[in-house]
């Protein structure tokens, strides 16, 4: 079974400015967006981050989306740049689907950004998010998750291996803010 083609959710060397994203990303996204990963914090590695899962934290990044035709291709050398193989026990990483916000505006076609009395109006519903009266969560009408001034978007996020996370949170160096740009 192939893997859904789900954006990815950057937050350290593939960043924009960053080494690995010119390298490997420049000229072959149709977006980079501003996005947050709530429940992980970032951990500084030997010249890249690790992003642990960890309920109440939040790390800074970007949500990229691969232009038409260039997906399969970018994915592989993404797990090939993370030294990601599924089910291979030795992986540094671990590439899980998540859910990330994104913040700013974002096209039409993709998806949109309304909030409160708004959502509710947009969708005939109850402003909760899910854009009926029963008091759940409003989505858009492409499904995105309506939150406080952006979207929440299922994403491809490269996240610390189990072993690694633990070696991470018993004696890693946190980087307290989650942005992997402010540790300089």
């Amino acid at each position: 079974m192939s893997a859904p083609e789900l954006p990815f959710f950057v937050y350290g060397t593939l960043r924009p400015g960053e080494v690995n994203h010119d390298l490997l990303l420049r000229g072959r996204t149709l977006r980079e967006e501003p996005a947050r990963l709530a429940g992980a914090v970032l951990y500084q590695g030997p010249g890249y981050p690790y992003a642990v899962e960890q309920p109440g934290g939040t790390v800074t990044g970007e949500l990229v989306t691969p232009l038409p035709g260039a997906y399969a291709r970018l994915l592989a050398e993404l797990d090939r740049l993370e030294e990601y193989v599924p089910g291979d026990p030795r992986n540094l990483y671990a590439r899980v689907e998540r859910e990330v916000t994104v913040s700013g505006a974002v096209p039409e076609a993709a998806t949109r950004t309304v909030t409160g009395a708004a959502a509710a109006a947009a969708m005939g519903g109850d402003g909760d998010g899910d854009g009926d009266a029963d008091g759940g969560g409003d989505r858009d009408r492409e499904g995105a998750v309506l939150r406080g001034g952006g979207h929440v978007v299922r994403a491809w996020v490269y996240v610390a291996a189990p072993a690694v996370a633990d070696r991470l949170r018993a004696r890693g160096k946190l980087i307290e803010s989650g942005d992997w740009l402010d540790r300089r």
